[in-house]
Order: structure tokens, then C-alpha cells, then sequence
């Protein structure tokens, strides 16, 4: 598949900078995958649009606040935005991350900041790209809590913030899903953010199950695809956990003859890394490179949730295997054309 496949225009206008008033105030698009019909609803609708006996799965990682500022020893400012945990551990108490810092030309290995009186981070290696390997201590309290007395929300590259913009704080809520569990994400898992507590409990009292699962997204789901072919392109790996009660409320809802509804790209990932040809899942953890694009054949997911993404993303590839390429670019046509909101803090789709 040709890669520019995956472009669209988009007017920079589209491109949400903030959530809407409340979490289910977000339009949804609804696209049939057997006939391509386009419906508009909004997100406050979608207990309607499922059946009793479903079974939705959620990917409850936590966002970490890996936006870190610091102060070097000569005065200076850094700034290092946690990319991803690396294999290698520390002593008790400490992480090895993969991480952008800034100003990289003039950092040296060895450098350490404190930063909120919490957190101490070590540049320990330089890596190509600005990229470096940090080491993370929280003293006495475990990393992911120091992060959260120490770091910023690390919000993707096309939300601007200026320096002391009063929606920070609001950011610190909204760029979390309200059953955001466990901690080890750079981005939040965007289709989830629409859900609020009463809309879970509408979809609860309609029949319809909530099952979770857990992958850690990294930074490369903002990496754009390079290569000219899709297939060339390598997809960033991320830790991913399947627990043995997920799997058991997915199979269970399969044998009743209930749809499975994925939540997101990433909820697809992990599902289908971990299902058997006949559709239902075994229980697993580890690493997934798991890169779904046209052509694939899906063993586990009924439907999907998902917002609007990047143009020449992994993410958009994998929602036109599931939907088909044109059905795809037209509802990204007419989502335009509507002035749908784009990306994190955008708009929704229901693919059925």
C-alpha cells in the first residue's frame, strides 16, 4: 500500500486545542464497514449504538507527567520529555527511560537535576537524534509518584500551550481517561477520553460489559511513517499486559454472540496480538510490535472507537484495515467538510 494513501488535507483550524465542555459533548461520526454509510451523532448517544450482551475494552494506562523542567548547575534551563522505559532496571527505587532533552548539544552524560524537590534525573547516555538514556530516581518513593509531584503532563507536539496558560490544570484532568489505572504511558489512549463516570453507567444499565486491558503508549505513536510502502515501515514496540479476568470476560462475550469494542487503536493492538484464529484471547504480557495496516485479517474486534488521527500514521493505517481504505478517506473527507474537531482533544468515530 502506497503510504500517501494515509495523507489528507486538513485545515490547521480542525486541530482541537482544547476538549470539549464535557467529555461526552464530543461529536461522533458512525461508519458502517458493510455498506460505508456516514451517520453524525454525539458522544452521549453511543449506548444507543451498542447491544446488549457487547463487551467494550478499555486500555487503562495512566498518562505519566514525563514533561520534566530543570535548572543545570549553570543557571540554564532543560527541559526532558520521557519517551519510553528501557529493559535495563537501576538499583530498588530508580528507572532507565529513553528521553528527549533540550538543549541536547549542550548537555553532557553525567549531568543530574533535581526537580520539585522529588525527582532526580541523570543523563547517563547520549543517543542519536537529541535522545538520551536518563536515569529516574524518587528517593523513597516509587518513580511513577515522583513524576506526578515533579513533571508536567507531556502533551502531544500539536496542542500549544503558552508558558503559565491557565488550561494546564485542566489538561492535568482531561488528557486522562477517568479509569486511567496504570501508570506508564507519554500519551493518553484518545478514544477513552470521552467516556465520563455516568456515561460508563448508562452503558452498564443498557447490558453492555466493561473489560481492560493495559498497553503503554509510547512517543512513537506521533511518528509519521517515512517509508513509501506502509508494510516497510517498523512500528514502535510497546509493553502490553492482557490480564487472565480480560480474557475471560472476552471469551465470554464471544461465546454469548456479543460484539467485541475495541476503545482505540491500542486496545486493537493488544487484542489482536494476544488472539487465536477462532477469535478468542489468551491471556498474556510482554512486548508488542504488532503493526495492523490494509490487508490485515482480524481475528478478535467487532467494532471500533476511535478518534480522527495524524495523517501517515500507524493509527490511521490500522483504522483503514479495519474499514477499507476509501470508506476511510471519504468519512475523513466528509469529517473535514462538517468541521469535525481532529486528534487528541478531537471528535470521535463508531466503526461497525
Amino acid at each position: 500500500m502506497r503510504t500517501d494513501l494515509l495523507e489528507y488535507d486538513l485545515p490547521e483550524s480542525l486541530v482541537a486545542q482544547h476538549p470539549a465542555p464535557r467529555r461526552r459533548d464530543a461529536r461522533l461520526m458512525t461508519l458502517s464497514r458493510a455498506t460505508g454509510e456516514i451517520g453524525h451523532r454525539v458522544f452521549s448517544e453511543l449506548p444507543f449504538l451498542l447491544r446488549r450482551g457487547d463487551l467494550l475494552v478499555v486500555n487503562d494506562t495512566k498518562v505519566l507527567h514525563g514533561r520534566l523542567c530543570a535548572v543545570r548547575a549553570t543557571g540554564g534551563a532543560v527541559e526532558v520529555f520521557l519517551l519510553s522505559p528501557l529493559p535495563e532496571t537501576g538499583a530498588a527505587g530508580e528507572e532507565r527511560w529513553e528521553a528527549l532533552a533540550r538543549p541536547s548539544k549542550r548537555l553532557k552524560e553525567g549531568e543530574e537535576f533535581e526537580i520539585g524537590g522529588a525527582l532526580r534525573v541523570r543523563l547517563t547516555r547520549r543517543l542519536e537524534g537529541g535522545r538520551w538514556e536518563v536515569l529516574l530516581s524518587g528517593g523513597s518513593v516509587p518513580v511513577a509518584k515522583a513524576l506526578e509531584r515533579a513533571g508536567e503532563v507531556p502533551l502531544p507536539p500539536y496542542i500549544r500551550r503558552g508558558k503559565g496558560d491557565p488550561a494546564a490544570k485542566e489538561d492535568a484532568v482531561r488528557y486522562q481517561t477517568v479509569y486511567a489505572r496504570n501508570p506508564g504511558s507519554v500519551a493518553a489512549p484518545t478514544a477513552g477520553l470521552h467516556f465520563d463516570e455516568d456515561l460508563l453507567g448508562e452503558i452498564a444499565a443498557a447490558g453492555v460489559g466493561v473489560a481492560r486491558l493495559t498497553l503503554s503508549i509510547g512517543y512513537g505513536t506521533f511518528s509519521p511513517i517515512r517509508t513509501e510502502e506502509v508494510e516497510a515501515y517498523e512500528i514502535h514496540p510497546e509493553r502490553y499486559r492482557l490480564p487472565p479476568e480480560t480474557a475471560a470476560e472476552i471469551n465470554a462475550a464471544r461465546g454469548r454472540g456479543g460484539r467485541l469494542v475495541a476503545v482505540g487503536t491500542t486496545s486493537v493492538r493488544t487484542l489482536e496480538t494476544c488472539a487465536e484464529k477462532n477469535g478468542t484471547v489468551t491471556p498474556s504480557g510482554g512486548t508488542t510490535r504488532k503493526f495492523i495496516f490494509p490487508g490485515y485479517r482480524f481475528r478478535s474486534v467487532d467494532a471500533l472507537l476511535t478518534n480522527f488521527h495524524l495523517p501517515r500514521s500507524s493509527l490511521l493505517a490500522l483504522v483503514m484495515a479495519f474499514a477499507g481504505v476509501d470508506a476511510v478517506r471519504a468519512a475523513y473527507r466528509e469529517a473535514v467538510s462538517r468541521e469535525y474537531r481532529f486528534y487528541s482533544y478531537g471528535d470521535a468515530m463508531f466503526i461497525s
